[in-house]
């Protein structure tokens, strides 16, 4: 699909449906790193596919102009799921443990203004995650290159408006964690993903600010107390958590993530944080029209969560389920041999990938 096209759909997409995507983080007593996130989108099916990337390979970003802007060679291989478009990579891992994902960041995100006649070093903002991956090993190495090149629309409409854009989460499997956001026409700010979760709009900032209004949470039941002559006691495990967001809104799912990521067990092994993420993640999952104000407009889809994805960084484990399959697959990067001649890509419910239990042993 050309990418003038792709865009259209894309911005089409992003007027209707909620693109609730859900990241955490977690680390092992052993220092494991685990990346994991949900991705939403209740209009229409993304055929995400599975993309396998080699070493040495030659990519080029177009531009909205659909001209050729930046091109560069990988240096190391990579495995990624895409959306809507096979280069368009929403979440992957690199041979390196490099881990890089875009989360949609509508109202929010402002990149810097196209120029046609200054592009040599553009790229679209659905590039930027292959961009990452393909070359570093490190987030240091990450911000450092981000001084060498211009991130732009991937799509600007007739009238001259950008299609909306994405922030971004990196992490290396040194345990460095940033949250990337580009506003006011092309401000780049690094955070550290000190919350260790990563949803939508509004800022990085702001959503740590919020958790202000959630001092009270607590694991647990709540203590009983008397209330003007009244008994009171909970009705049963979990009361300490009355107030805890339950709707699918940016700030609220963030608010759940933290509350859940924060009073998790740190567990011995990777395999069983792996577990424990897709667990944690399963409280995201959005069932299809919760989105809609329209009933008729429901699309035929299963499930407004088209996937979930669960990165080993530090054994270097793809995993990931899919609205059509809730059962685990896994992939190796350790078993690819990354010298092959072109990308090859793979449907995500392609019954030759490994079925994988995750149950802590």
């Amino acid at each position: 699909m050309k990418t003038k096209l792709l865009a259209a759909l894309l911005a089409s997409c992003f007027a209707y449906s909620a693109n609730a995507c859900t990241g955490i983080s977690l680390n092992t007593t052993d220092n494991d790193y685990i990346q994991a996130r949900t991705i939403e989108w209740g209009e229409n099916n993304l055929n995400s596919k599975l993309v396998i990337s080699p070493r040495n390979y030659r990519y080029a970003s177009t531009l909205p102009n659909q001209k050729q802007g930046l091109s560069w060679q990988s240096k190391y291989g990579f495995v990624g799921i895409s959306v809507s478009d096979d280069r368009f990579i929403a979440e992957g891992v690199n041979e390196q443990g490099l881990s890089a994902g875009l989360f949609y960041f509508k109202n929010y995100g402002d990149l810097a203004k196209f120029d046609p006649k200054d592009s040599a070093n553009n790229i679209t903002d659905m590039d930027f995650v292959r961009w990452m991956l393909s070359q570093y090993a490190t987030v240091d190495e990450v911000k450092s290159a981000l001084n060498s090149i211009k991130i732009v629309n991937v799509y600007i409409d007739k009238k001259g408006n950008p299609s909306p854009t994405a922030h971004w989460r990196v992490s290396d499997k040194q345990g460095h964690s940033v949250i990337i956001e580009i506003t006011h026409g092309g401000q780049i700010h690094f955070y550290d993903n000190v919350a260790k979760v990563l949803t939508n709009a509004p800022d990085y900032p702001w959503q740590l600010t919020n958790l202000n209004n959630y001092v009270n949470l607590t694991p647990g039941i709540a203590q009983n107390q008397s209330i003007n002559g009244v008994n009171t006691f909970s009705f049963g495990v979990g009361s300490g958590a009355l107030g805890l967001p339950g709707d699918i809104t940016p700030p609220s799912r963030f608010v759940r993530a933290a509350f859940y990521v924060n009073s998790a067990p740190k567990l011995p092994t990777a395999k069983a944080a792996v577990s424990q993420a897709f667990h944690i993640l399963n409280n995201f999952d959005i069932p299809i029209g919760s989105e809609f104000n329209n009933k008729a407009h429901i699309p035929n889809l299963p499930s407004a969560t088209q996937w979930t994805s669960v990165i080993d960084q530090t054994h270097g484990m793809l995993y990931y389920t899919t609205m059509f399959d809730n059962r685990i697959k896994s992939i190796n990067l350790h078993k690819i041999d990354f010298h092959q001649s072109r990308e090859k890509t793979y449907p995500l419910d392609d019954h030759r990938f490994h079925t994988m239990d995750v149950t802590p042993k």
